[in-house]
């Protein structure tokens, strides 16, 4: 058996590629990688992945609500919160990712592409369109502003959901010396980063990995099958040593006899990495010891800019110095991660490398795009139905103000009743079938919605548009998909091809 330093040749590119290659229309939608932009792996050398939500991906219920009761702990053990907030029940449903908090006025909502409010919520309450408008459309909003928060990631989740439930609770509740909204959200950010820090969550994980992390078993598979083409792999996370080897442990120790350690796996192992700073500023590496512990450089003898060694593993770091002593930059380096801003965003801004990202949700949001078809096809049958309507009561109209004005006219007027009560029964007919086929909009609109997510609807749109989460995705990822594992469906030299872009006048 070799150790986890000891490199593992690869089997060289053959049959074993070529049979493994599935044709596109044979793989499971849900299962898919899809495409923003041409990406032709042929051309990486060097292919990278964050660890958690991307190679480790979660029971996401499960652990959003150990985050929840952890950080609940710590608001009442070291901000004094009542001890009855304790007893919150938890819904996952209450948050998806791309919602927004409003720090102001204790709301959550959910922005379309253009950043403007589909749906909200005030606590657990869903505001309506009116108090939409009076609070969100009377002056531009800028989203970047402190009085906004994104929840952009999977790890974000939990705050959005207590935030609900915690705003919801002190509304309701008379309590001495209440938070103000944006007290509440600053005190809950503080406490689950405290038990993250401290290790209350992922001391808990980490004992009981089987129970939260899923062992994806094709994982593995694919990782060999980018090897076996030649490519070079590092993983680059955010986790600590200790953390990292016990997940990276349990998903891959001895799935393949050519890999007895995770380690085997990977050329260049990063962690403690800092993202999204590592993309923006100048932490020097530095190289640990088995244990986790830096190693002295007057004790190892190498420079501390040497070429990264198969084996060894480095902490902190920084993309300008990565990307020299990995030998590879720009577009020959494929980086797969889950966060849309400190993954996607930042790679993207910062280097010219190639990014896919890990959407664990969209196994979801396609097979219920899938069951939702008929719906789907009956809500666009409505849409062009209102078009239709809203174009013909507008003809109707027309044709009123021009006989109003012929009334003027002496010679006409004896034949005009007739015409304009005919006009207006035409309209009256128009406008009663308009209310009602908005009121079936409106109906098939929930219940796609609701099938999506009860509370928020799917986790790509808001209402007509693309949601703000969607347009990010769309901007900053190459590619998408659910799982790392998908992409052992493709070959390793795919050329994934973009859809042709249209503006809607290019549109049949």
């Amino acid at each position: 058996m070799s150790s986890a330093g000891e490199v593992v040749v690869p089997v060289p590119l053959g049959l074993e590629l070529i049979e493994s290659a599935t044709r596109p229309q044979d793989i499971p939608r849900e299962n898919r990688i899809f495409v923003n932009r041409n990406l032709r792996l042929d051309r990486i050398d060097l292919v990278g992945f964050d660890m958690d939500y991307t190679l480790a991906l979660y029971n996401q219920a499960k652990i959003e609500e150990l985050s929840m009761r952890a950080t609940l702990h710590k608001l009442v053990t070291t901000k004094g919160y009542p001890e009855e907030i304790r007893a919150l029940a938890y819904d996952p449903t209450l948050a998806i990712r791309g919602l927004v908090v409003d720090r102001l006025h204790g709301n959550i909502f959910k922005p379309d592409r253009y950043g403007f409010p589909g749906r909200a919520r005030h606590g657990l309450t869903p505001i309506d369109r009116s108090k939409m408008s009076e609070l969100y459309q009377r002056e531009r909003m800028r989203l970047s502003a402190r009085r906004y928060a994104w929840i952009d990631s999977l790890f974000a989740l939990p705050e959005a959901v207590l935030y609900a439930n915690l705003v919801d609770y002190f509304d309701r509740t008379a309590v001495a010396q209440k938070p103000t909204y944006d007290v509440l959200w600053e005190d809950i950010r503080e406490c689950i980063d405290l038990a993250h820090r401290d290790g209350s969550i992922k001391a808990i994980v980490s004992e009981e990995l089987s129970s939260f992390v899923v062992r994806d078993p094709a994982l593995a598979e694919t990782l060999h099958k980018f090897r076996s083409s030649g490519k070079r792999l590092f993983l680059l996370t955010n986790s600590a040593w200790d953390y990292t080897s016990r997940v990276m442990s349990y998903l891959l120790d001895g799935v393949l006899n050519a890999y007895p350690s995770w380690r085997n796996y990977f050329d260049i192992i990063v962690v403690s990495a800092g993202k999204p700073e590592f993309f923006t500023d100048e932490r020097p590496f530095v190289e640990l010891d088995g244990e986790g512990a830096p190693i002295e450089r007057a004790t190892d003898g190498r420079p501390a800019d040497a070429p990264f060694a198969r084996g060894r593993i480095y902490s902190g770091g920084n993309i300008r110095d990565f990307q020299e002593r990995a030998r590879a930059s720009g577009d020959r380096v494929l980086f797969v991660g889950d966060h849309i801003y400190g993954d996607m965003l930042r790679s993207r801004k910062s280097s010219n490398w190639r990014t896919a990202m890990v959407l664990q949700e969209l196994e979801h949001e396609v097979s219920t795009y899938d069951r939702m078809r008929a719906p789907l096809a009956r809500l666009d049958q409505l849409d062009n139905q209102l078009i239709h309507l809203d174009s013909e009561i507008n003809e109707r109209q027309t044709a009123m103000r021009t006989l109003q004005k012929l009334a003027t006219e002496a010679p006409l007027a004896g034949h005009l009743p007739a015409a304009k009560r005919q006009i207006k029964d035409a309209i009256e007919k128009l406008r009663a079938d308009l209310r009602a086929a908005t009121a079936q909009h409106r109906t098939v609109e929930s219940e796609i919605d609701d099938a999506f997510n009860p509370h928020w609807g799917p986790l790509f749109r808001e209402g007509y548009e693309v949601s703000k989460f969607g347009e990010q995705v769309e901007a900053y990822a190459c590619v998408y998909t659910s799982r790392v594992s998908n992409f052992r469906f493709c070959s390793p030299m795919q050329y994934f091809r973009g859809p042709r872009d249209r503006m809607p006048h290019e549109r049949m």
